[in-house]
Formats: structure tokens, C-alpha cells, sequence
């Protein structure tokens, strides 16, 4: 793989305001979103395959469950708990590949923006992506058992916060976009920086709490702007879920009688489930351009090399 020209390459240790981070958030996905889609795909396939496994027992389920309510005087039809055993496995088997899931693309996402960032370009493979995060699987496992544990405090807050009309309301997406910026800035902190989980975390709120609504404000437009991307993209799916499901209904067709409703259900629902982990790594790259601009302003490790570099600073 030839090295990416200098011209291509976005430096990601500089001080943004809030419209460069957006504007430079833009181009990187831009350039780099074939060569990360690569390394997305090539550590997802087993996982896409028991998503598919999952959601065809959900959609038997629940296909099973509708056609009994409909047929379940014949009787010669299958009784309901085999559809709800259907429905049991199936949800349980499905959480546990989507955490599984959701874990994996975070890190993966975070040590491609962390790789980008120390070679100065995209001239690196999969396996390095994963050696990183192989290296701090054990870190990983514990950063994700406390932030479920803070995640959990997050959602009493916001309960709490939920009596207050409106500025209740604003208060909580507040907090969870200060969250969100938080977790995801103190995970760069552990990849980055080598750095045990207590020291990240405690980098990272000093770094986010310094730029408080920044780090807000890019999660919110930034959050906003990739779920509507997202939505565009996963418009004809839902759509012609959406038709087909209607036309079921309203033609009053048996379900249990053909395998086709069950298989276009499936599928589309795997589809949507992918393209939705997608949208997290790139959410992650977010907290990326946060972390970097946010360490590089309080630290100016990037502008003291530079100087050094021409002889400004004695080394």
C-alpha cells in the first residue's frame, strides 16, 4: 500500500472552533471512509452472520405469533410457545451479538482515528487496527463495565430531570451529549495514551469539562447531521419494509403459508442493524476530533514538535 500524499492527510492535533471540527470532520470521513468500510467489514462478517441467524429467530417469532392469532383455530397449528421460544432465544442471542457488536466497532474505530493520527496517513492494514485493540482488551472490558455503571446513573438523572417540563428536558440531552463527548474523548485517552481506565476517565472529563459546550454543541450537530444522513441512506429499506408489510396486512395474506414475509424481514432488519453500528463508529470519530483538538489545546505537544522541528526550542 503507497503512502498517502501529505496533501490528503488531515492533521488531527490542531485547535478547531466549532465550524472547523464540523467542516474538517466532513473531509476526513470523505477520505477515508473506502478504507475504513475495508476494516469494518473484514472484523464484522462472523458477527453479520449471527445477526442474520438472530433476527431470522425474532422475525420467525414474531411472523409465528401473528399467523397462530390468525389461524389458531385450525388445529393443526404449531401451539404459540414455540414462537415465543422463538422470540426468547432469538432477543437474547440478538442483545448479546449486538453488545458484542457495538463494543468491537467502537474500539475499532477509535484505534483506526488513533493509527491515522501516528502515521500520518492511511498506509496501514486491519491487523493493525486490531493489534491495538487486542492489546487493551483488558482495559476495554473494564472501561465498558464502568461506563455501563455511569450510563446507569445517567438515565436516573434524566428521569429525574424529566419531572421538570422543558427545561428538564433540555437539562438531560445536556448531560447525555456531555456524556457521550466524556466516554468517548477518555476511550481516545486509552488508546492513545496507554493509559490505565481511572486515569483516562480523569483525563478525559479534564479535557471535555475545559470545553464544555463545544463538546456539547459538536456531539448535538454532529449527532444530528449523521442521523439524518443515516435516515436518507436507510430510506428505501424501510420503505419497502414498510410497503411489503402493509400489503400483508391488507390482502390479508398467510405469512405461515410462504417463507418470503419472514426472509424480506429479515434481511432488512439485519441491513438496518448494520448500517446503525456503522453510524456509531463514524459518531466515534467525532469524539476523535474532540479528543485530539482538545489535548493539543491544552497541552500544545503538536506546536512544541513544530517549533522544535525548525529550531525554536532547544532539545
Amino acid at each position: 500500500m503507497q503512502p498517502e500524499p501529505q496533501d490528503k492527510y488531515i492533521e488531527l492535533k490542531i485547535n478547531r472552533d466549532f465550524g472547523s471540527v464540523i467542516n474538517d470532520y466532513f473531509e476526513f470521513i470523505k477520505r477515508n471512509i473506502k478504507t475504513f468500510t475495508n476494516v469494518f467489514l473484514g472484523y464484522n462478517g462472523i458477527f453479520l452472520i449471527g445477526l442474520l441467524i438472530s433476527s431470522y429467530l425474532l422475525v420467525s417469532g414474531f411472523v409465528g405469533l401473528f399467523a397462530y392469532g390468525q389461524n389458531s383455530y385450525l388445529s393443526d397449528v404449531p401451539s404459540d410457545d414455540t414462537y415465543q421460544t422463538y422470540l426468547i432465544i432469538g432477543g437474547l442471542l440478538f442483545a448479546l451479538i449486538l453488545f458484542v457488536v457495538a463494543i468491537l466497532n467502537y474500539s475499532i474505530s477509535t484505534s483506526y482515528m488513533v493509527l491515522y493520527d501516528q502515521k500520518g496517513s492511511t498506509n496501514f492494514g486491519s491487523k493493525e487496527v486490531w493489534a491495538r485493540v487486542k492489546k487493551k482488551i483488558g482495559d476495554i472490558a473494564l472501561f465498558v463495565f464502568l461506563i455501563v455503571i455511569i450510563y446507569i446513573g445517567v438515565a436516573i438523572v434524566q428521569l429525574i430531570f424529566g419531572i421538570i417540563p422543558l427545561l428538564g428536558t433540555l437539562a438531560g440531552y445536556v448531560v447525555q451529549f456531555f456524556i457521550g463527548a466524556w466516554v468517548g474523548v477518555s476511550f481516545f485517552v486509552v488508546l492513545a495514551e496507554d493509559k490505565g481506565v481511572v486515569e483516562a476517565l480523569g483525563e478525559g472529563w479534564n479535557l471535555v469539562t475545559k470545553s464544555f459546550w463545544k463538546c456539547v454543541g459538536v456531539n448535538f450537530i454532529l449527532g444530528l447531521l449523521i442521523a439524518l444522513l443515516l435516515f436518507v441512506i436507510m430510506m428505501p429499506v424501510a420503505v419497502i419494509i414498510g410497503f411489503y408489510s402493509y400489503h400483508v396486512v391488507d390482502t390479508d395474506i398467510d405469512v405461515s403459508a410462504t417463507v418470503v414475509p419472514t426472509v424480506i424481514w429479515t434481511i432488512g432488519l439485519t441491513v438496518l442493524l448494520v448500517f446503525g453500528v456503522f453510524a456509531q463508529c463514524l459518531s466515534q470519530f467525532v469524539n476523535g476530533f474532540l479528543y485530539y483538538g482538545l489535548h493539543e489545546k491544552t497541552y500544545n505537544t503538536f506546536t512544541r514538535s513544530k517549533i522544535e522541528q525548525i529550531g525554536g526550542f532547544d532539545t
